[in-house]
């Protein structure tokens, strides 16, 4: 491939001429890594950070434990993280990954690498940010095998960057740290707004507080009394494709899904040939879609109410409930909130059985008993909760599109594809 005026091929890709390439060993001045024991923690002490505590790009010290001062200073002596210095998981599930230390505090580790920039010829931001963008190639080379995954502090010195001057550093990590910015408020907004929708379901679907112009008294019905519970198909992914004759909604789709809504026109990605399921009943939009099987309780009884189907045939597969409403006791658009009601969180949670794997029968959930409001308040209730389901899928998706922006932009700055000195 032919290079552009003024670049480079090197052992690291493509960077500009003006660039270098350095071992980790050449532009950190100290390489270590924390005690590999574990000190008796204590009530409150001095910190104490281990490889569960380092994230991508952050680290957890809300959730630290605490040692002695004694044991922290045996520690410390070898292993000293410092404002600006760069942490480095070096054994386990989250092998090479990192993140700049950004407090002033004294704290210890625990199967932790710390990487001690050299301040004279490099920033341990724009350090942070080239080894997370080289972390696949790092994880890729590690062997594999029964062992966990394992970065020694010799295969660390050897790993190698590309190296701008310091003042080219601190443009790439400002530019890079202030997209970062963006995606942290944008993750707290997030987490805000789903506590707000989580406070506003507690409140409206218990009758604690009422919209406007509703006040009557709530009915309650029984499961069995608001639906009737038709067969589901049982084949296996074995049996699914990518395109065919009949939509095929398996309770693995159900489980990943974010919304209690599933748009059949546009999330469904499986199909199965129509012979294999002739006998089961189509879904029809406002349908509800119940898992009967899950891992955990919390998960046992996830549902999803069917939209979107405009003409398309589905079937609901796997593990799963098919809900049809009868008469005209709820409104389309509610039914997805009735798993969030506390009276049927709690019944399926209660009459889940098993062991590694909990599951639900239709006789049981013919008996969960709950209390709806009327059609009118149902769908006021449904408004409101689906206008904070939308600005929250706006905000994901903003979200989402921020991250792709930030990789983009690591691409660019990283290789000095694009040059900001």
């Amino acid at each position: 491939m032919e290079l552009k005026p003024g670049y480079k091929q090197t052992e690291v890709g493509v960077i500009p001429e003006a660039w270098g390439v350095s071992s980790l060993t050449d532009c950190c001045s100290k390489i270590t890594d924390g005690t590999h024991d574990t000190p008796k923690p204590v009530q409150s002490g001095v910190p104490f950070l281990t490889a569960i505590h380092v994230k991508d790009n952050w680290i957890d010290y809300q959730s630290c434990l605490y040692v002695t001062k004694a044991d922290h200073e045996v520690i410390f002596s070898r292993c000293n993280p410092e404002h600006g210095d760069v942490l480095m998981v070096n054994i386990g599930a989250g092998v090479a990954t990192t993140a700049l230390v950004d407090v002033d505090y004294e704290f210890s580790l625990k199967n932790v690498a710390l990487l001690k920039p050299n301040r004279q010829r490099m920033v341990g931001a724009y350090l942070n940010y080239c080894l997370a963008d080289r972390k696949p190639r790092i994880t890729q080379a590690l062997s594999s095998g029964g062992a966990q995954p394992f970065l020694s502090l010799t295969e660390i010195g050897e790993i190698k960057i590309p190296l701008p001057s310091p003042e080219e550093q601190h443009a790439i990590a400002e530019a890079l740290g202030d997209i970062d910015a963006l995606l942290g408020a944008l993750t707290q907004l997030i987490a805000k707004k789903r506590d707000l929708k989580q406070a506003a379901m507690q409140q409206l679907l218990t009758g604690q507080s009422r919209l406007p112009g509703f006040s009557g008294e709530w009915s309650t019905y029984t499961f069995g009394e608001l639906f009737d519970l038709l067969r589901n198909a049982s084949n296996s992914r074995a049996d699914l494709v990518a395109e065919g004759d009949i939509g095929y909604l398996h309770y693995g789709d159900i489980h990943t899904h974010g919304s209690p809504f599933f748009d059949c026109g546009r999330d469904l990605r499986t199909y199965i040939s129509a012979e294999k399921v002739r006998t089961t009943p189509l879904m029809a939009d406002g349908d509800l879609v119940m898992v009967d099987a899950s891992e955990d309780t919390e998960a046992i009884g996830k549902a999803v109410e069917i939209t979107g189907l405009n003409g398309h045939r589905a079937v609901a597969g796997l593990h799963t409930l098919l809900l049809r409403a009868k008469g005209n006791r709820l409104a389309d658009g509610f039914k997805g909130y009735l798993q969030y009601f506390s009276a049927v969180r709690e019944a399926l949670v209660r009459m889940a059985t098993g062991v590694s794997v909990y599951g639900i029968s239709k006789s049981n959930v013919r008996t969960i008993s709950l209390a709806v409001p009327d059609i009118d308040e149902q769908k006021a209730i449904a408004a409101v909760l689906s206008d904070m389901d939308a600005e929250l899928a706006a905000l994901e998706q903003r979200l989402a599109k921020t991250r792709d922006l930030k990789q983009g932009m690591m691409q660019e700055l990283l290789t000095g594809r694009t040059r900001l000195v």
